[in-house]
């Protein structure tokens, strides 16, 4: 009698954050958040706070930020001002979004393992194409997730998504995200949740939002990954 085959591998999926997580995108996210809220009138919130609404879909962070009684057409016309800024300052070479260092080695590491890479983030599809595009990064990334798709973080809906489009599972997924919303994200999906501590929240945060671990460099992700998404035994080492 024939035995069965064993078993393949499940398939290992990690979904990184953008803006504060591959690259450092807070120079025009805060100046254009600042300036939208200068369009109407109102003073620039601390950068603290500014940095806290960081990884929620822009409309969330304005409506965060703006006082509760504005009126919403004065709200509608601020976020539109923050996306114009936002993509106005992008295109600036002075305030390009540069990668962390050794984020290109560590994603060139973890995919050549055969792990699966997507991304999850609060930035628009254009926005984040760009980014990609600029850093020569599109190669990396089997599937893209955006504000533009449908509800943000901390929903799981685009976590969900990514596990559908791939064939892999929860069990075999992780997020990695610097803010708390992606923690409360991939908590949501019952993913694993891992932090950084380079990007917008501080390590300790990400901690108590239920991050199972924190990397705080580029160069961990792959011994993370390879600790918490044990693959195949005959697969490259991470």
């Amino acid at each position: 009698m024939v035995a069965d085959p064993p078993p393949s591998a499940p398939l290992r999926l990690v979904l990184l954050d953008c803006d504060g997580t591959i690259v450092d995108g807070q120079a025009a996210a805060v100046g254009a958040m600042a300036a939208a809220l200068g369009h109407l009138g109102l003073p620039a919130p601390a950068e603290m706070a500014l940095r806290a609404v960081i990884g929620l879909p822009p409309a969330e962070q304005m409506a965060r930020l703006l006082p509760a009684d504005i009126d919403p057409a004065a709200a509608a016309a601020a976020l539109a001002h923050y996306r114009s800024t936002f993509q106005s300052m992008s295109r600036d070479p002075a305030l390009a979004e540069p990668l962390y260092p050794g984020m290109r080695k560590a994603l060139e590491r973890i995919a050549a393992a055969g792990v699966l890479l997507g991304i999850v983030t609060g930035k628009g599809r254009r926005s984040l194409l760009a980014t990609l595009a600029h850093h020569d990064l599109e190669r990396h990334f089997v599937t893209l997730h955006t504000a533009d798709d449908g509800p943000g973080k901390p929903a799981p809906d685009m976590v969900q998504r990514a596990i559908c489009r791939t064939g892999a599972d929860a069990g075999s997924t992780m997020v990695v995200g610097d803010t708390i919303f992606d923690i409360q994200m991939a908590l949501n999906a019952r993913v694993h949740a891992v932090g950084v501590a380079w990007g917008y929240h501080p390590a300790l945060a990400l901690k108590r939002a239920g991050a199972e671990r924190i990397a705080t460099m580029p160069a961990e992700l792959p011994r993370i990954i390879h600790e918490l998404l044990p693959g195949d035994r005959d697969a490259p080492r991470l």
